[in-house]
């Protein structure tokens, strides 16, 4: 069934009537808001923090034996000796692979940083250029396995293009209201610059940590080990490294929601009932009581959202295949129900109340589905273009360091390549997350009380208000479809068996 517009009232007005009667809100006062979040806080998931906590200090260790045992000298470290049924005699050393990766950490940051400065200008043209761009670019990587004898890897690539077309194909109606959403973000994180520069400052983390885990790396791929060891210990260490990412991505998501959270709620940055210096109140926060929730939900959320995007557009796209609908129908109930303990606007309640993960998970999730925002949630992309233009980002930092290791070393091209596209994912996500902190608050905001955008931008109100409608008839209409073939169904059996 087509999305198909349906007529609606514009004024605000109509708006509000509309939103009212449609989904009843609970409605927040200033005041009463302030309280909260002047509650004292209590330290939340400890487990999972003491987890990486460990986690780091470990891998730290484990990532300077391996790269001082190939450093200037091969086995400087007498660790053949130990291992030798496994590995194979073929020198190399630390050095030789170390400024690859130095060259792909500064193109990720590098890549994010410019798109941090053309945030307020270009940000929309490059998101488009992001959605556009990266089938084609796959499928150039694809060839280019291909051409250097990579057929495994060419094949993969080529999946992932025929993938992501296929996804852009299904969602390609929501585009103009993501771009809507993502431009009114856009708007509201221009508006504070602070938040810009806490993500430049958590770049500069990320790069002295990549600083550590590229000797580490460098020191595998320089490594005697076969093939097979060398993976297996990469594909560890790029578990690590995503997980690291995945906690200084949700620590700025947590800090950009908890200011735009405030500056929606007491209506402006410059009013009066601002709390006090509210950026470092919500960056204490972020970095002790909730940061093991933020280590918990980082382990899961990535994955689930990224598996949840995929099967709503192949789901819409299906037809009339009953049996094919079927199975990707228990599917989608499945990563439904994870989603309710694992989602991104967990965040937003992390940082303005201060709860554990799986409550705020649960509790985001419940409120969307009490006021029907949900709708509005599954229909907006924005996460999924963000995701985009952050693996687009990957690919040219993977691509850049592939090319220059091709000059050095064939056979290490694919290990060097996509660890360096792993490492650009990272660097351009931590840019990335500032717009996708401001689209979740924005969410989080209208669904508790629609007046506080009304407040900000009474226009993206309407907006925001007519696609909700619409998404809800659409529904409706959806499900009396349904029930009307079942009730066909049922009356065609009882017929048959008369």
């Amino acid at each position: 069934m087509n999305d198909s517009p349906t007529p609606s009232s514009t004024s605000d007005s109509a708006s509000i009537t509309t939103v009212d009667q449609t989904v009843g809100r609970s409605q927040r006062s200033v005041d009463g808001s302030q309280t909260i979040l002047s509650e004292s806080r209590h330290w939340r998931d400890v487990f999972w923090l003491g987890i990486f906590v460990i986690h780091l200090i470990g891998l730290g260790f484990v990532l300077a034996v391996l790269g001082l045992n190939r450093f200037k000298k091969s086995d400087r470290l007498n660790i053949d000796k130990y291992t030798n049924r496994v590995w194979e005699n073929k020198p190399g050393l630390t050095e030789n692979y170390w400024p690859m990766y130095a060259v792909a950490g500064g193109i990720g940051a590098l890549l994010g940083w410019v798109w941090l400065l053309l945030l307020g200008s270009q940000a929309n043209q490059m998101m488009k250029v992001s959605v556009h761009i990266l089938t084609t670019y796959l499928a150039v990587i694809s060839v280019l396995c291909f051409w250097c004898d990579q057929f495994f890897w060419g094949v993969a690539f080529g999946i992932a293009a025929a993938l992501q077309f296929l996804y852009v194909i299904s969602v390609v109606d929501r585009l103009p209201f993501t771009m809507l959403v993502l431009q009114k973000a856009v708007k509201m994180v221009w508006s504070l610059p602070e938040v810009m520069r806490v993500a430049y400052v958590f770049m500069l983390v990320m790069l002295l940590w990549m600083a550590i885990w590229s000797f580490g790396a460098a020191g595998v791929v320089a490594s005697s080990m076969g093939d097979g060891g060398r993976w297996w210990l990469l594909v560890v260490l790029s578990v690590s490294l995503f997980w690291t990412g995945a906690v200084l991505c949700n620590t700025v998501h947590v800090i950009v929601s908890g200011m735009v959270f405030l500056v929606l709620i007491h209506d402006g940055r410059g009013s009066p009932s601002m709390p006090h210096k509210p950026l470092m109140n919500s960056l204490r926060y972020a970095v002790t009581t909730s940061l093991g929730s933020i280590c918990y939900g980082s382990l899961f959320t990535a994955a689930i959202r990224t598996l949840r995007w995929e099967i709503r557009g192949i789901r819409s796209k299906i037809g009339n295949n009953e049996c094919l609908l079927c199975c990707v129908d228990f599917l989608f109930h499945l990563v439904e129900t994870l989603v309710r303990f694992f989602n991104k606007y967990a965040y937003v309640q992390i940082a303005v109340y201060g709860k554990g993960f799986n409550r705020s998970a649960r509790d985001a999730w419940e409120l969307f589905q009490s006021t029907g925002v949900e709708a509005l949630v599954a229909y907006d992309c924005s996460g999924a273009v963000l995701l985009m233009g952050s693996v687009l980002g990957g690919l040219i930092t993977g691509t850049s360091a592939g090319v220059w290791t091709y000059t050095k070393s064939k056979d290490r091209v694919i290990m060097v390549g996509s660890t360096a596209m792993l490492m650009g994912m990272i660097l351009v996500g931590l840019a990335m997350v500032v717009v996708e902190s401001a689209v979740t608050s924005i969410y989080i905001c209208y669904a508790e009380d629609p007046l506080l955008i009304h407040r900000w931008d009474a226009e993206f109100f309407n907006q925001m208000s007519e696609t909700l409608h619409q998404r809800l008839q659409h529904r409706s209409a959806r499900a009396r479809e349904v029930l009307t073939h079942n009730r066909l169904d049922a009356h065609i059996q009882e017929s048959l068996s008369i």
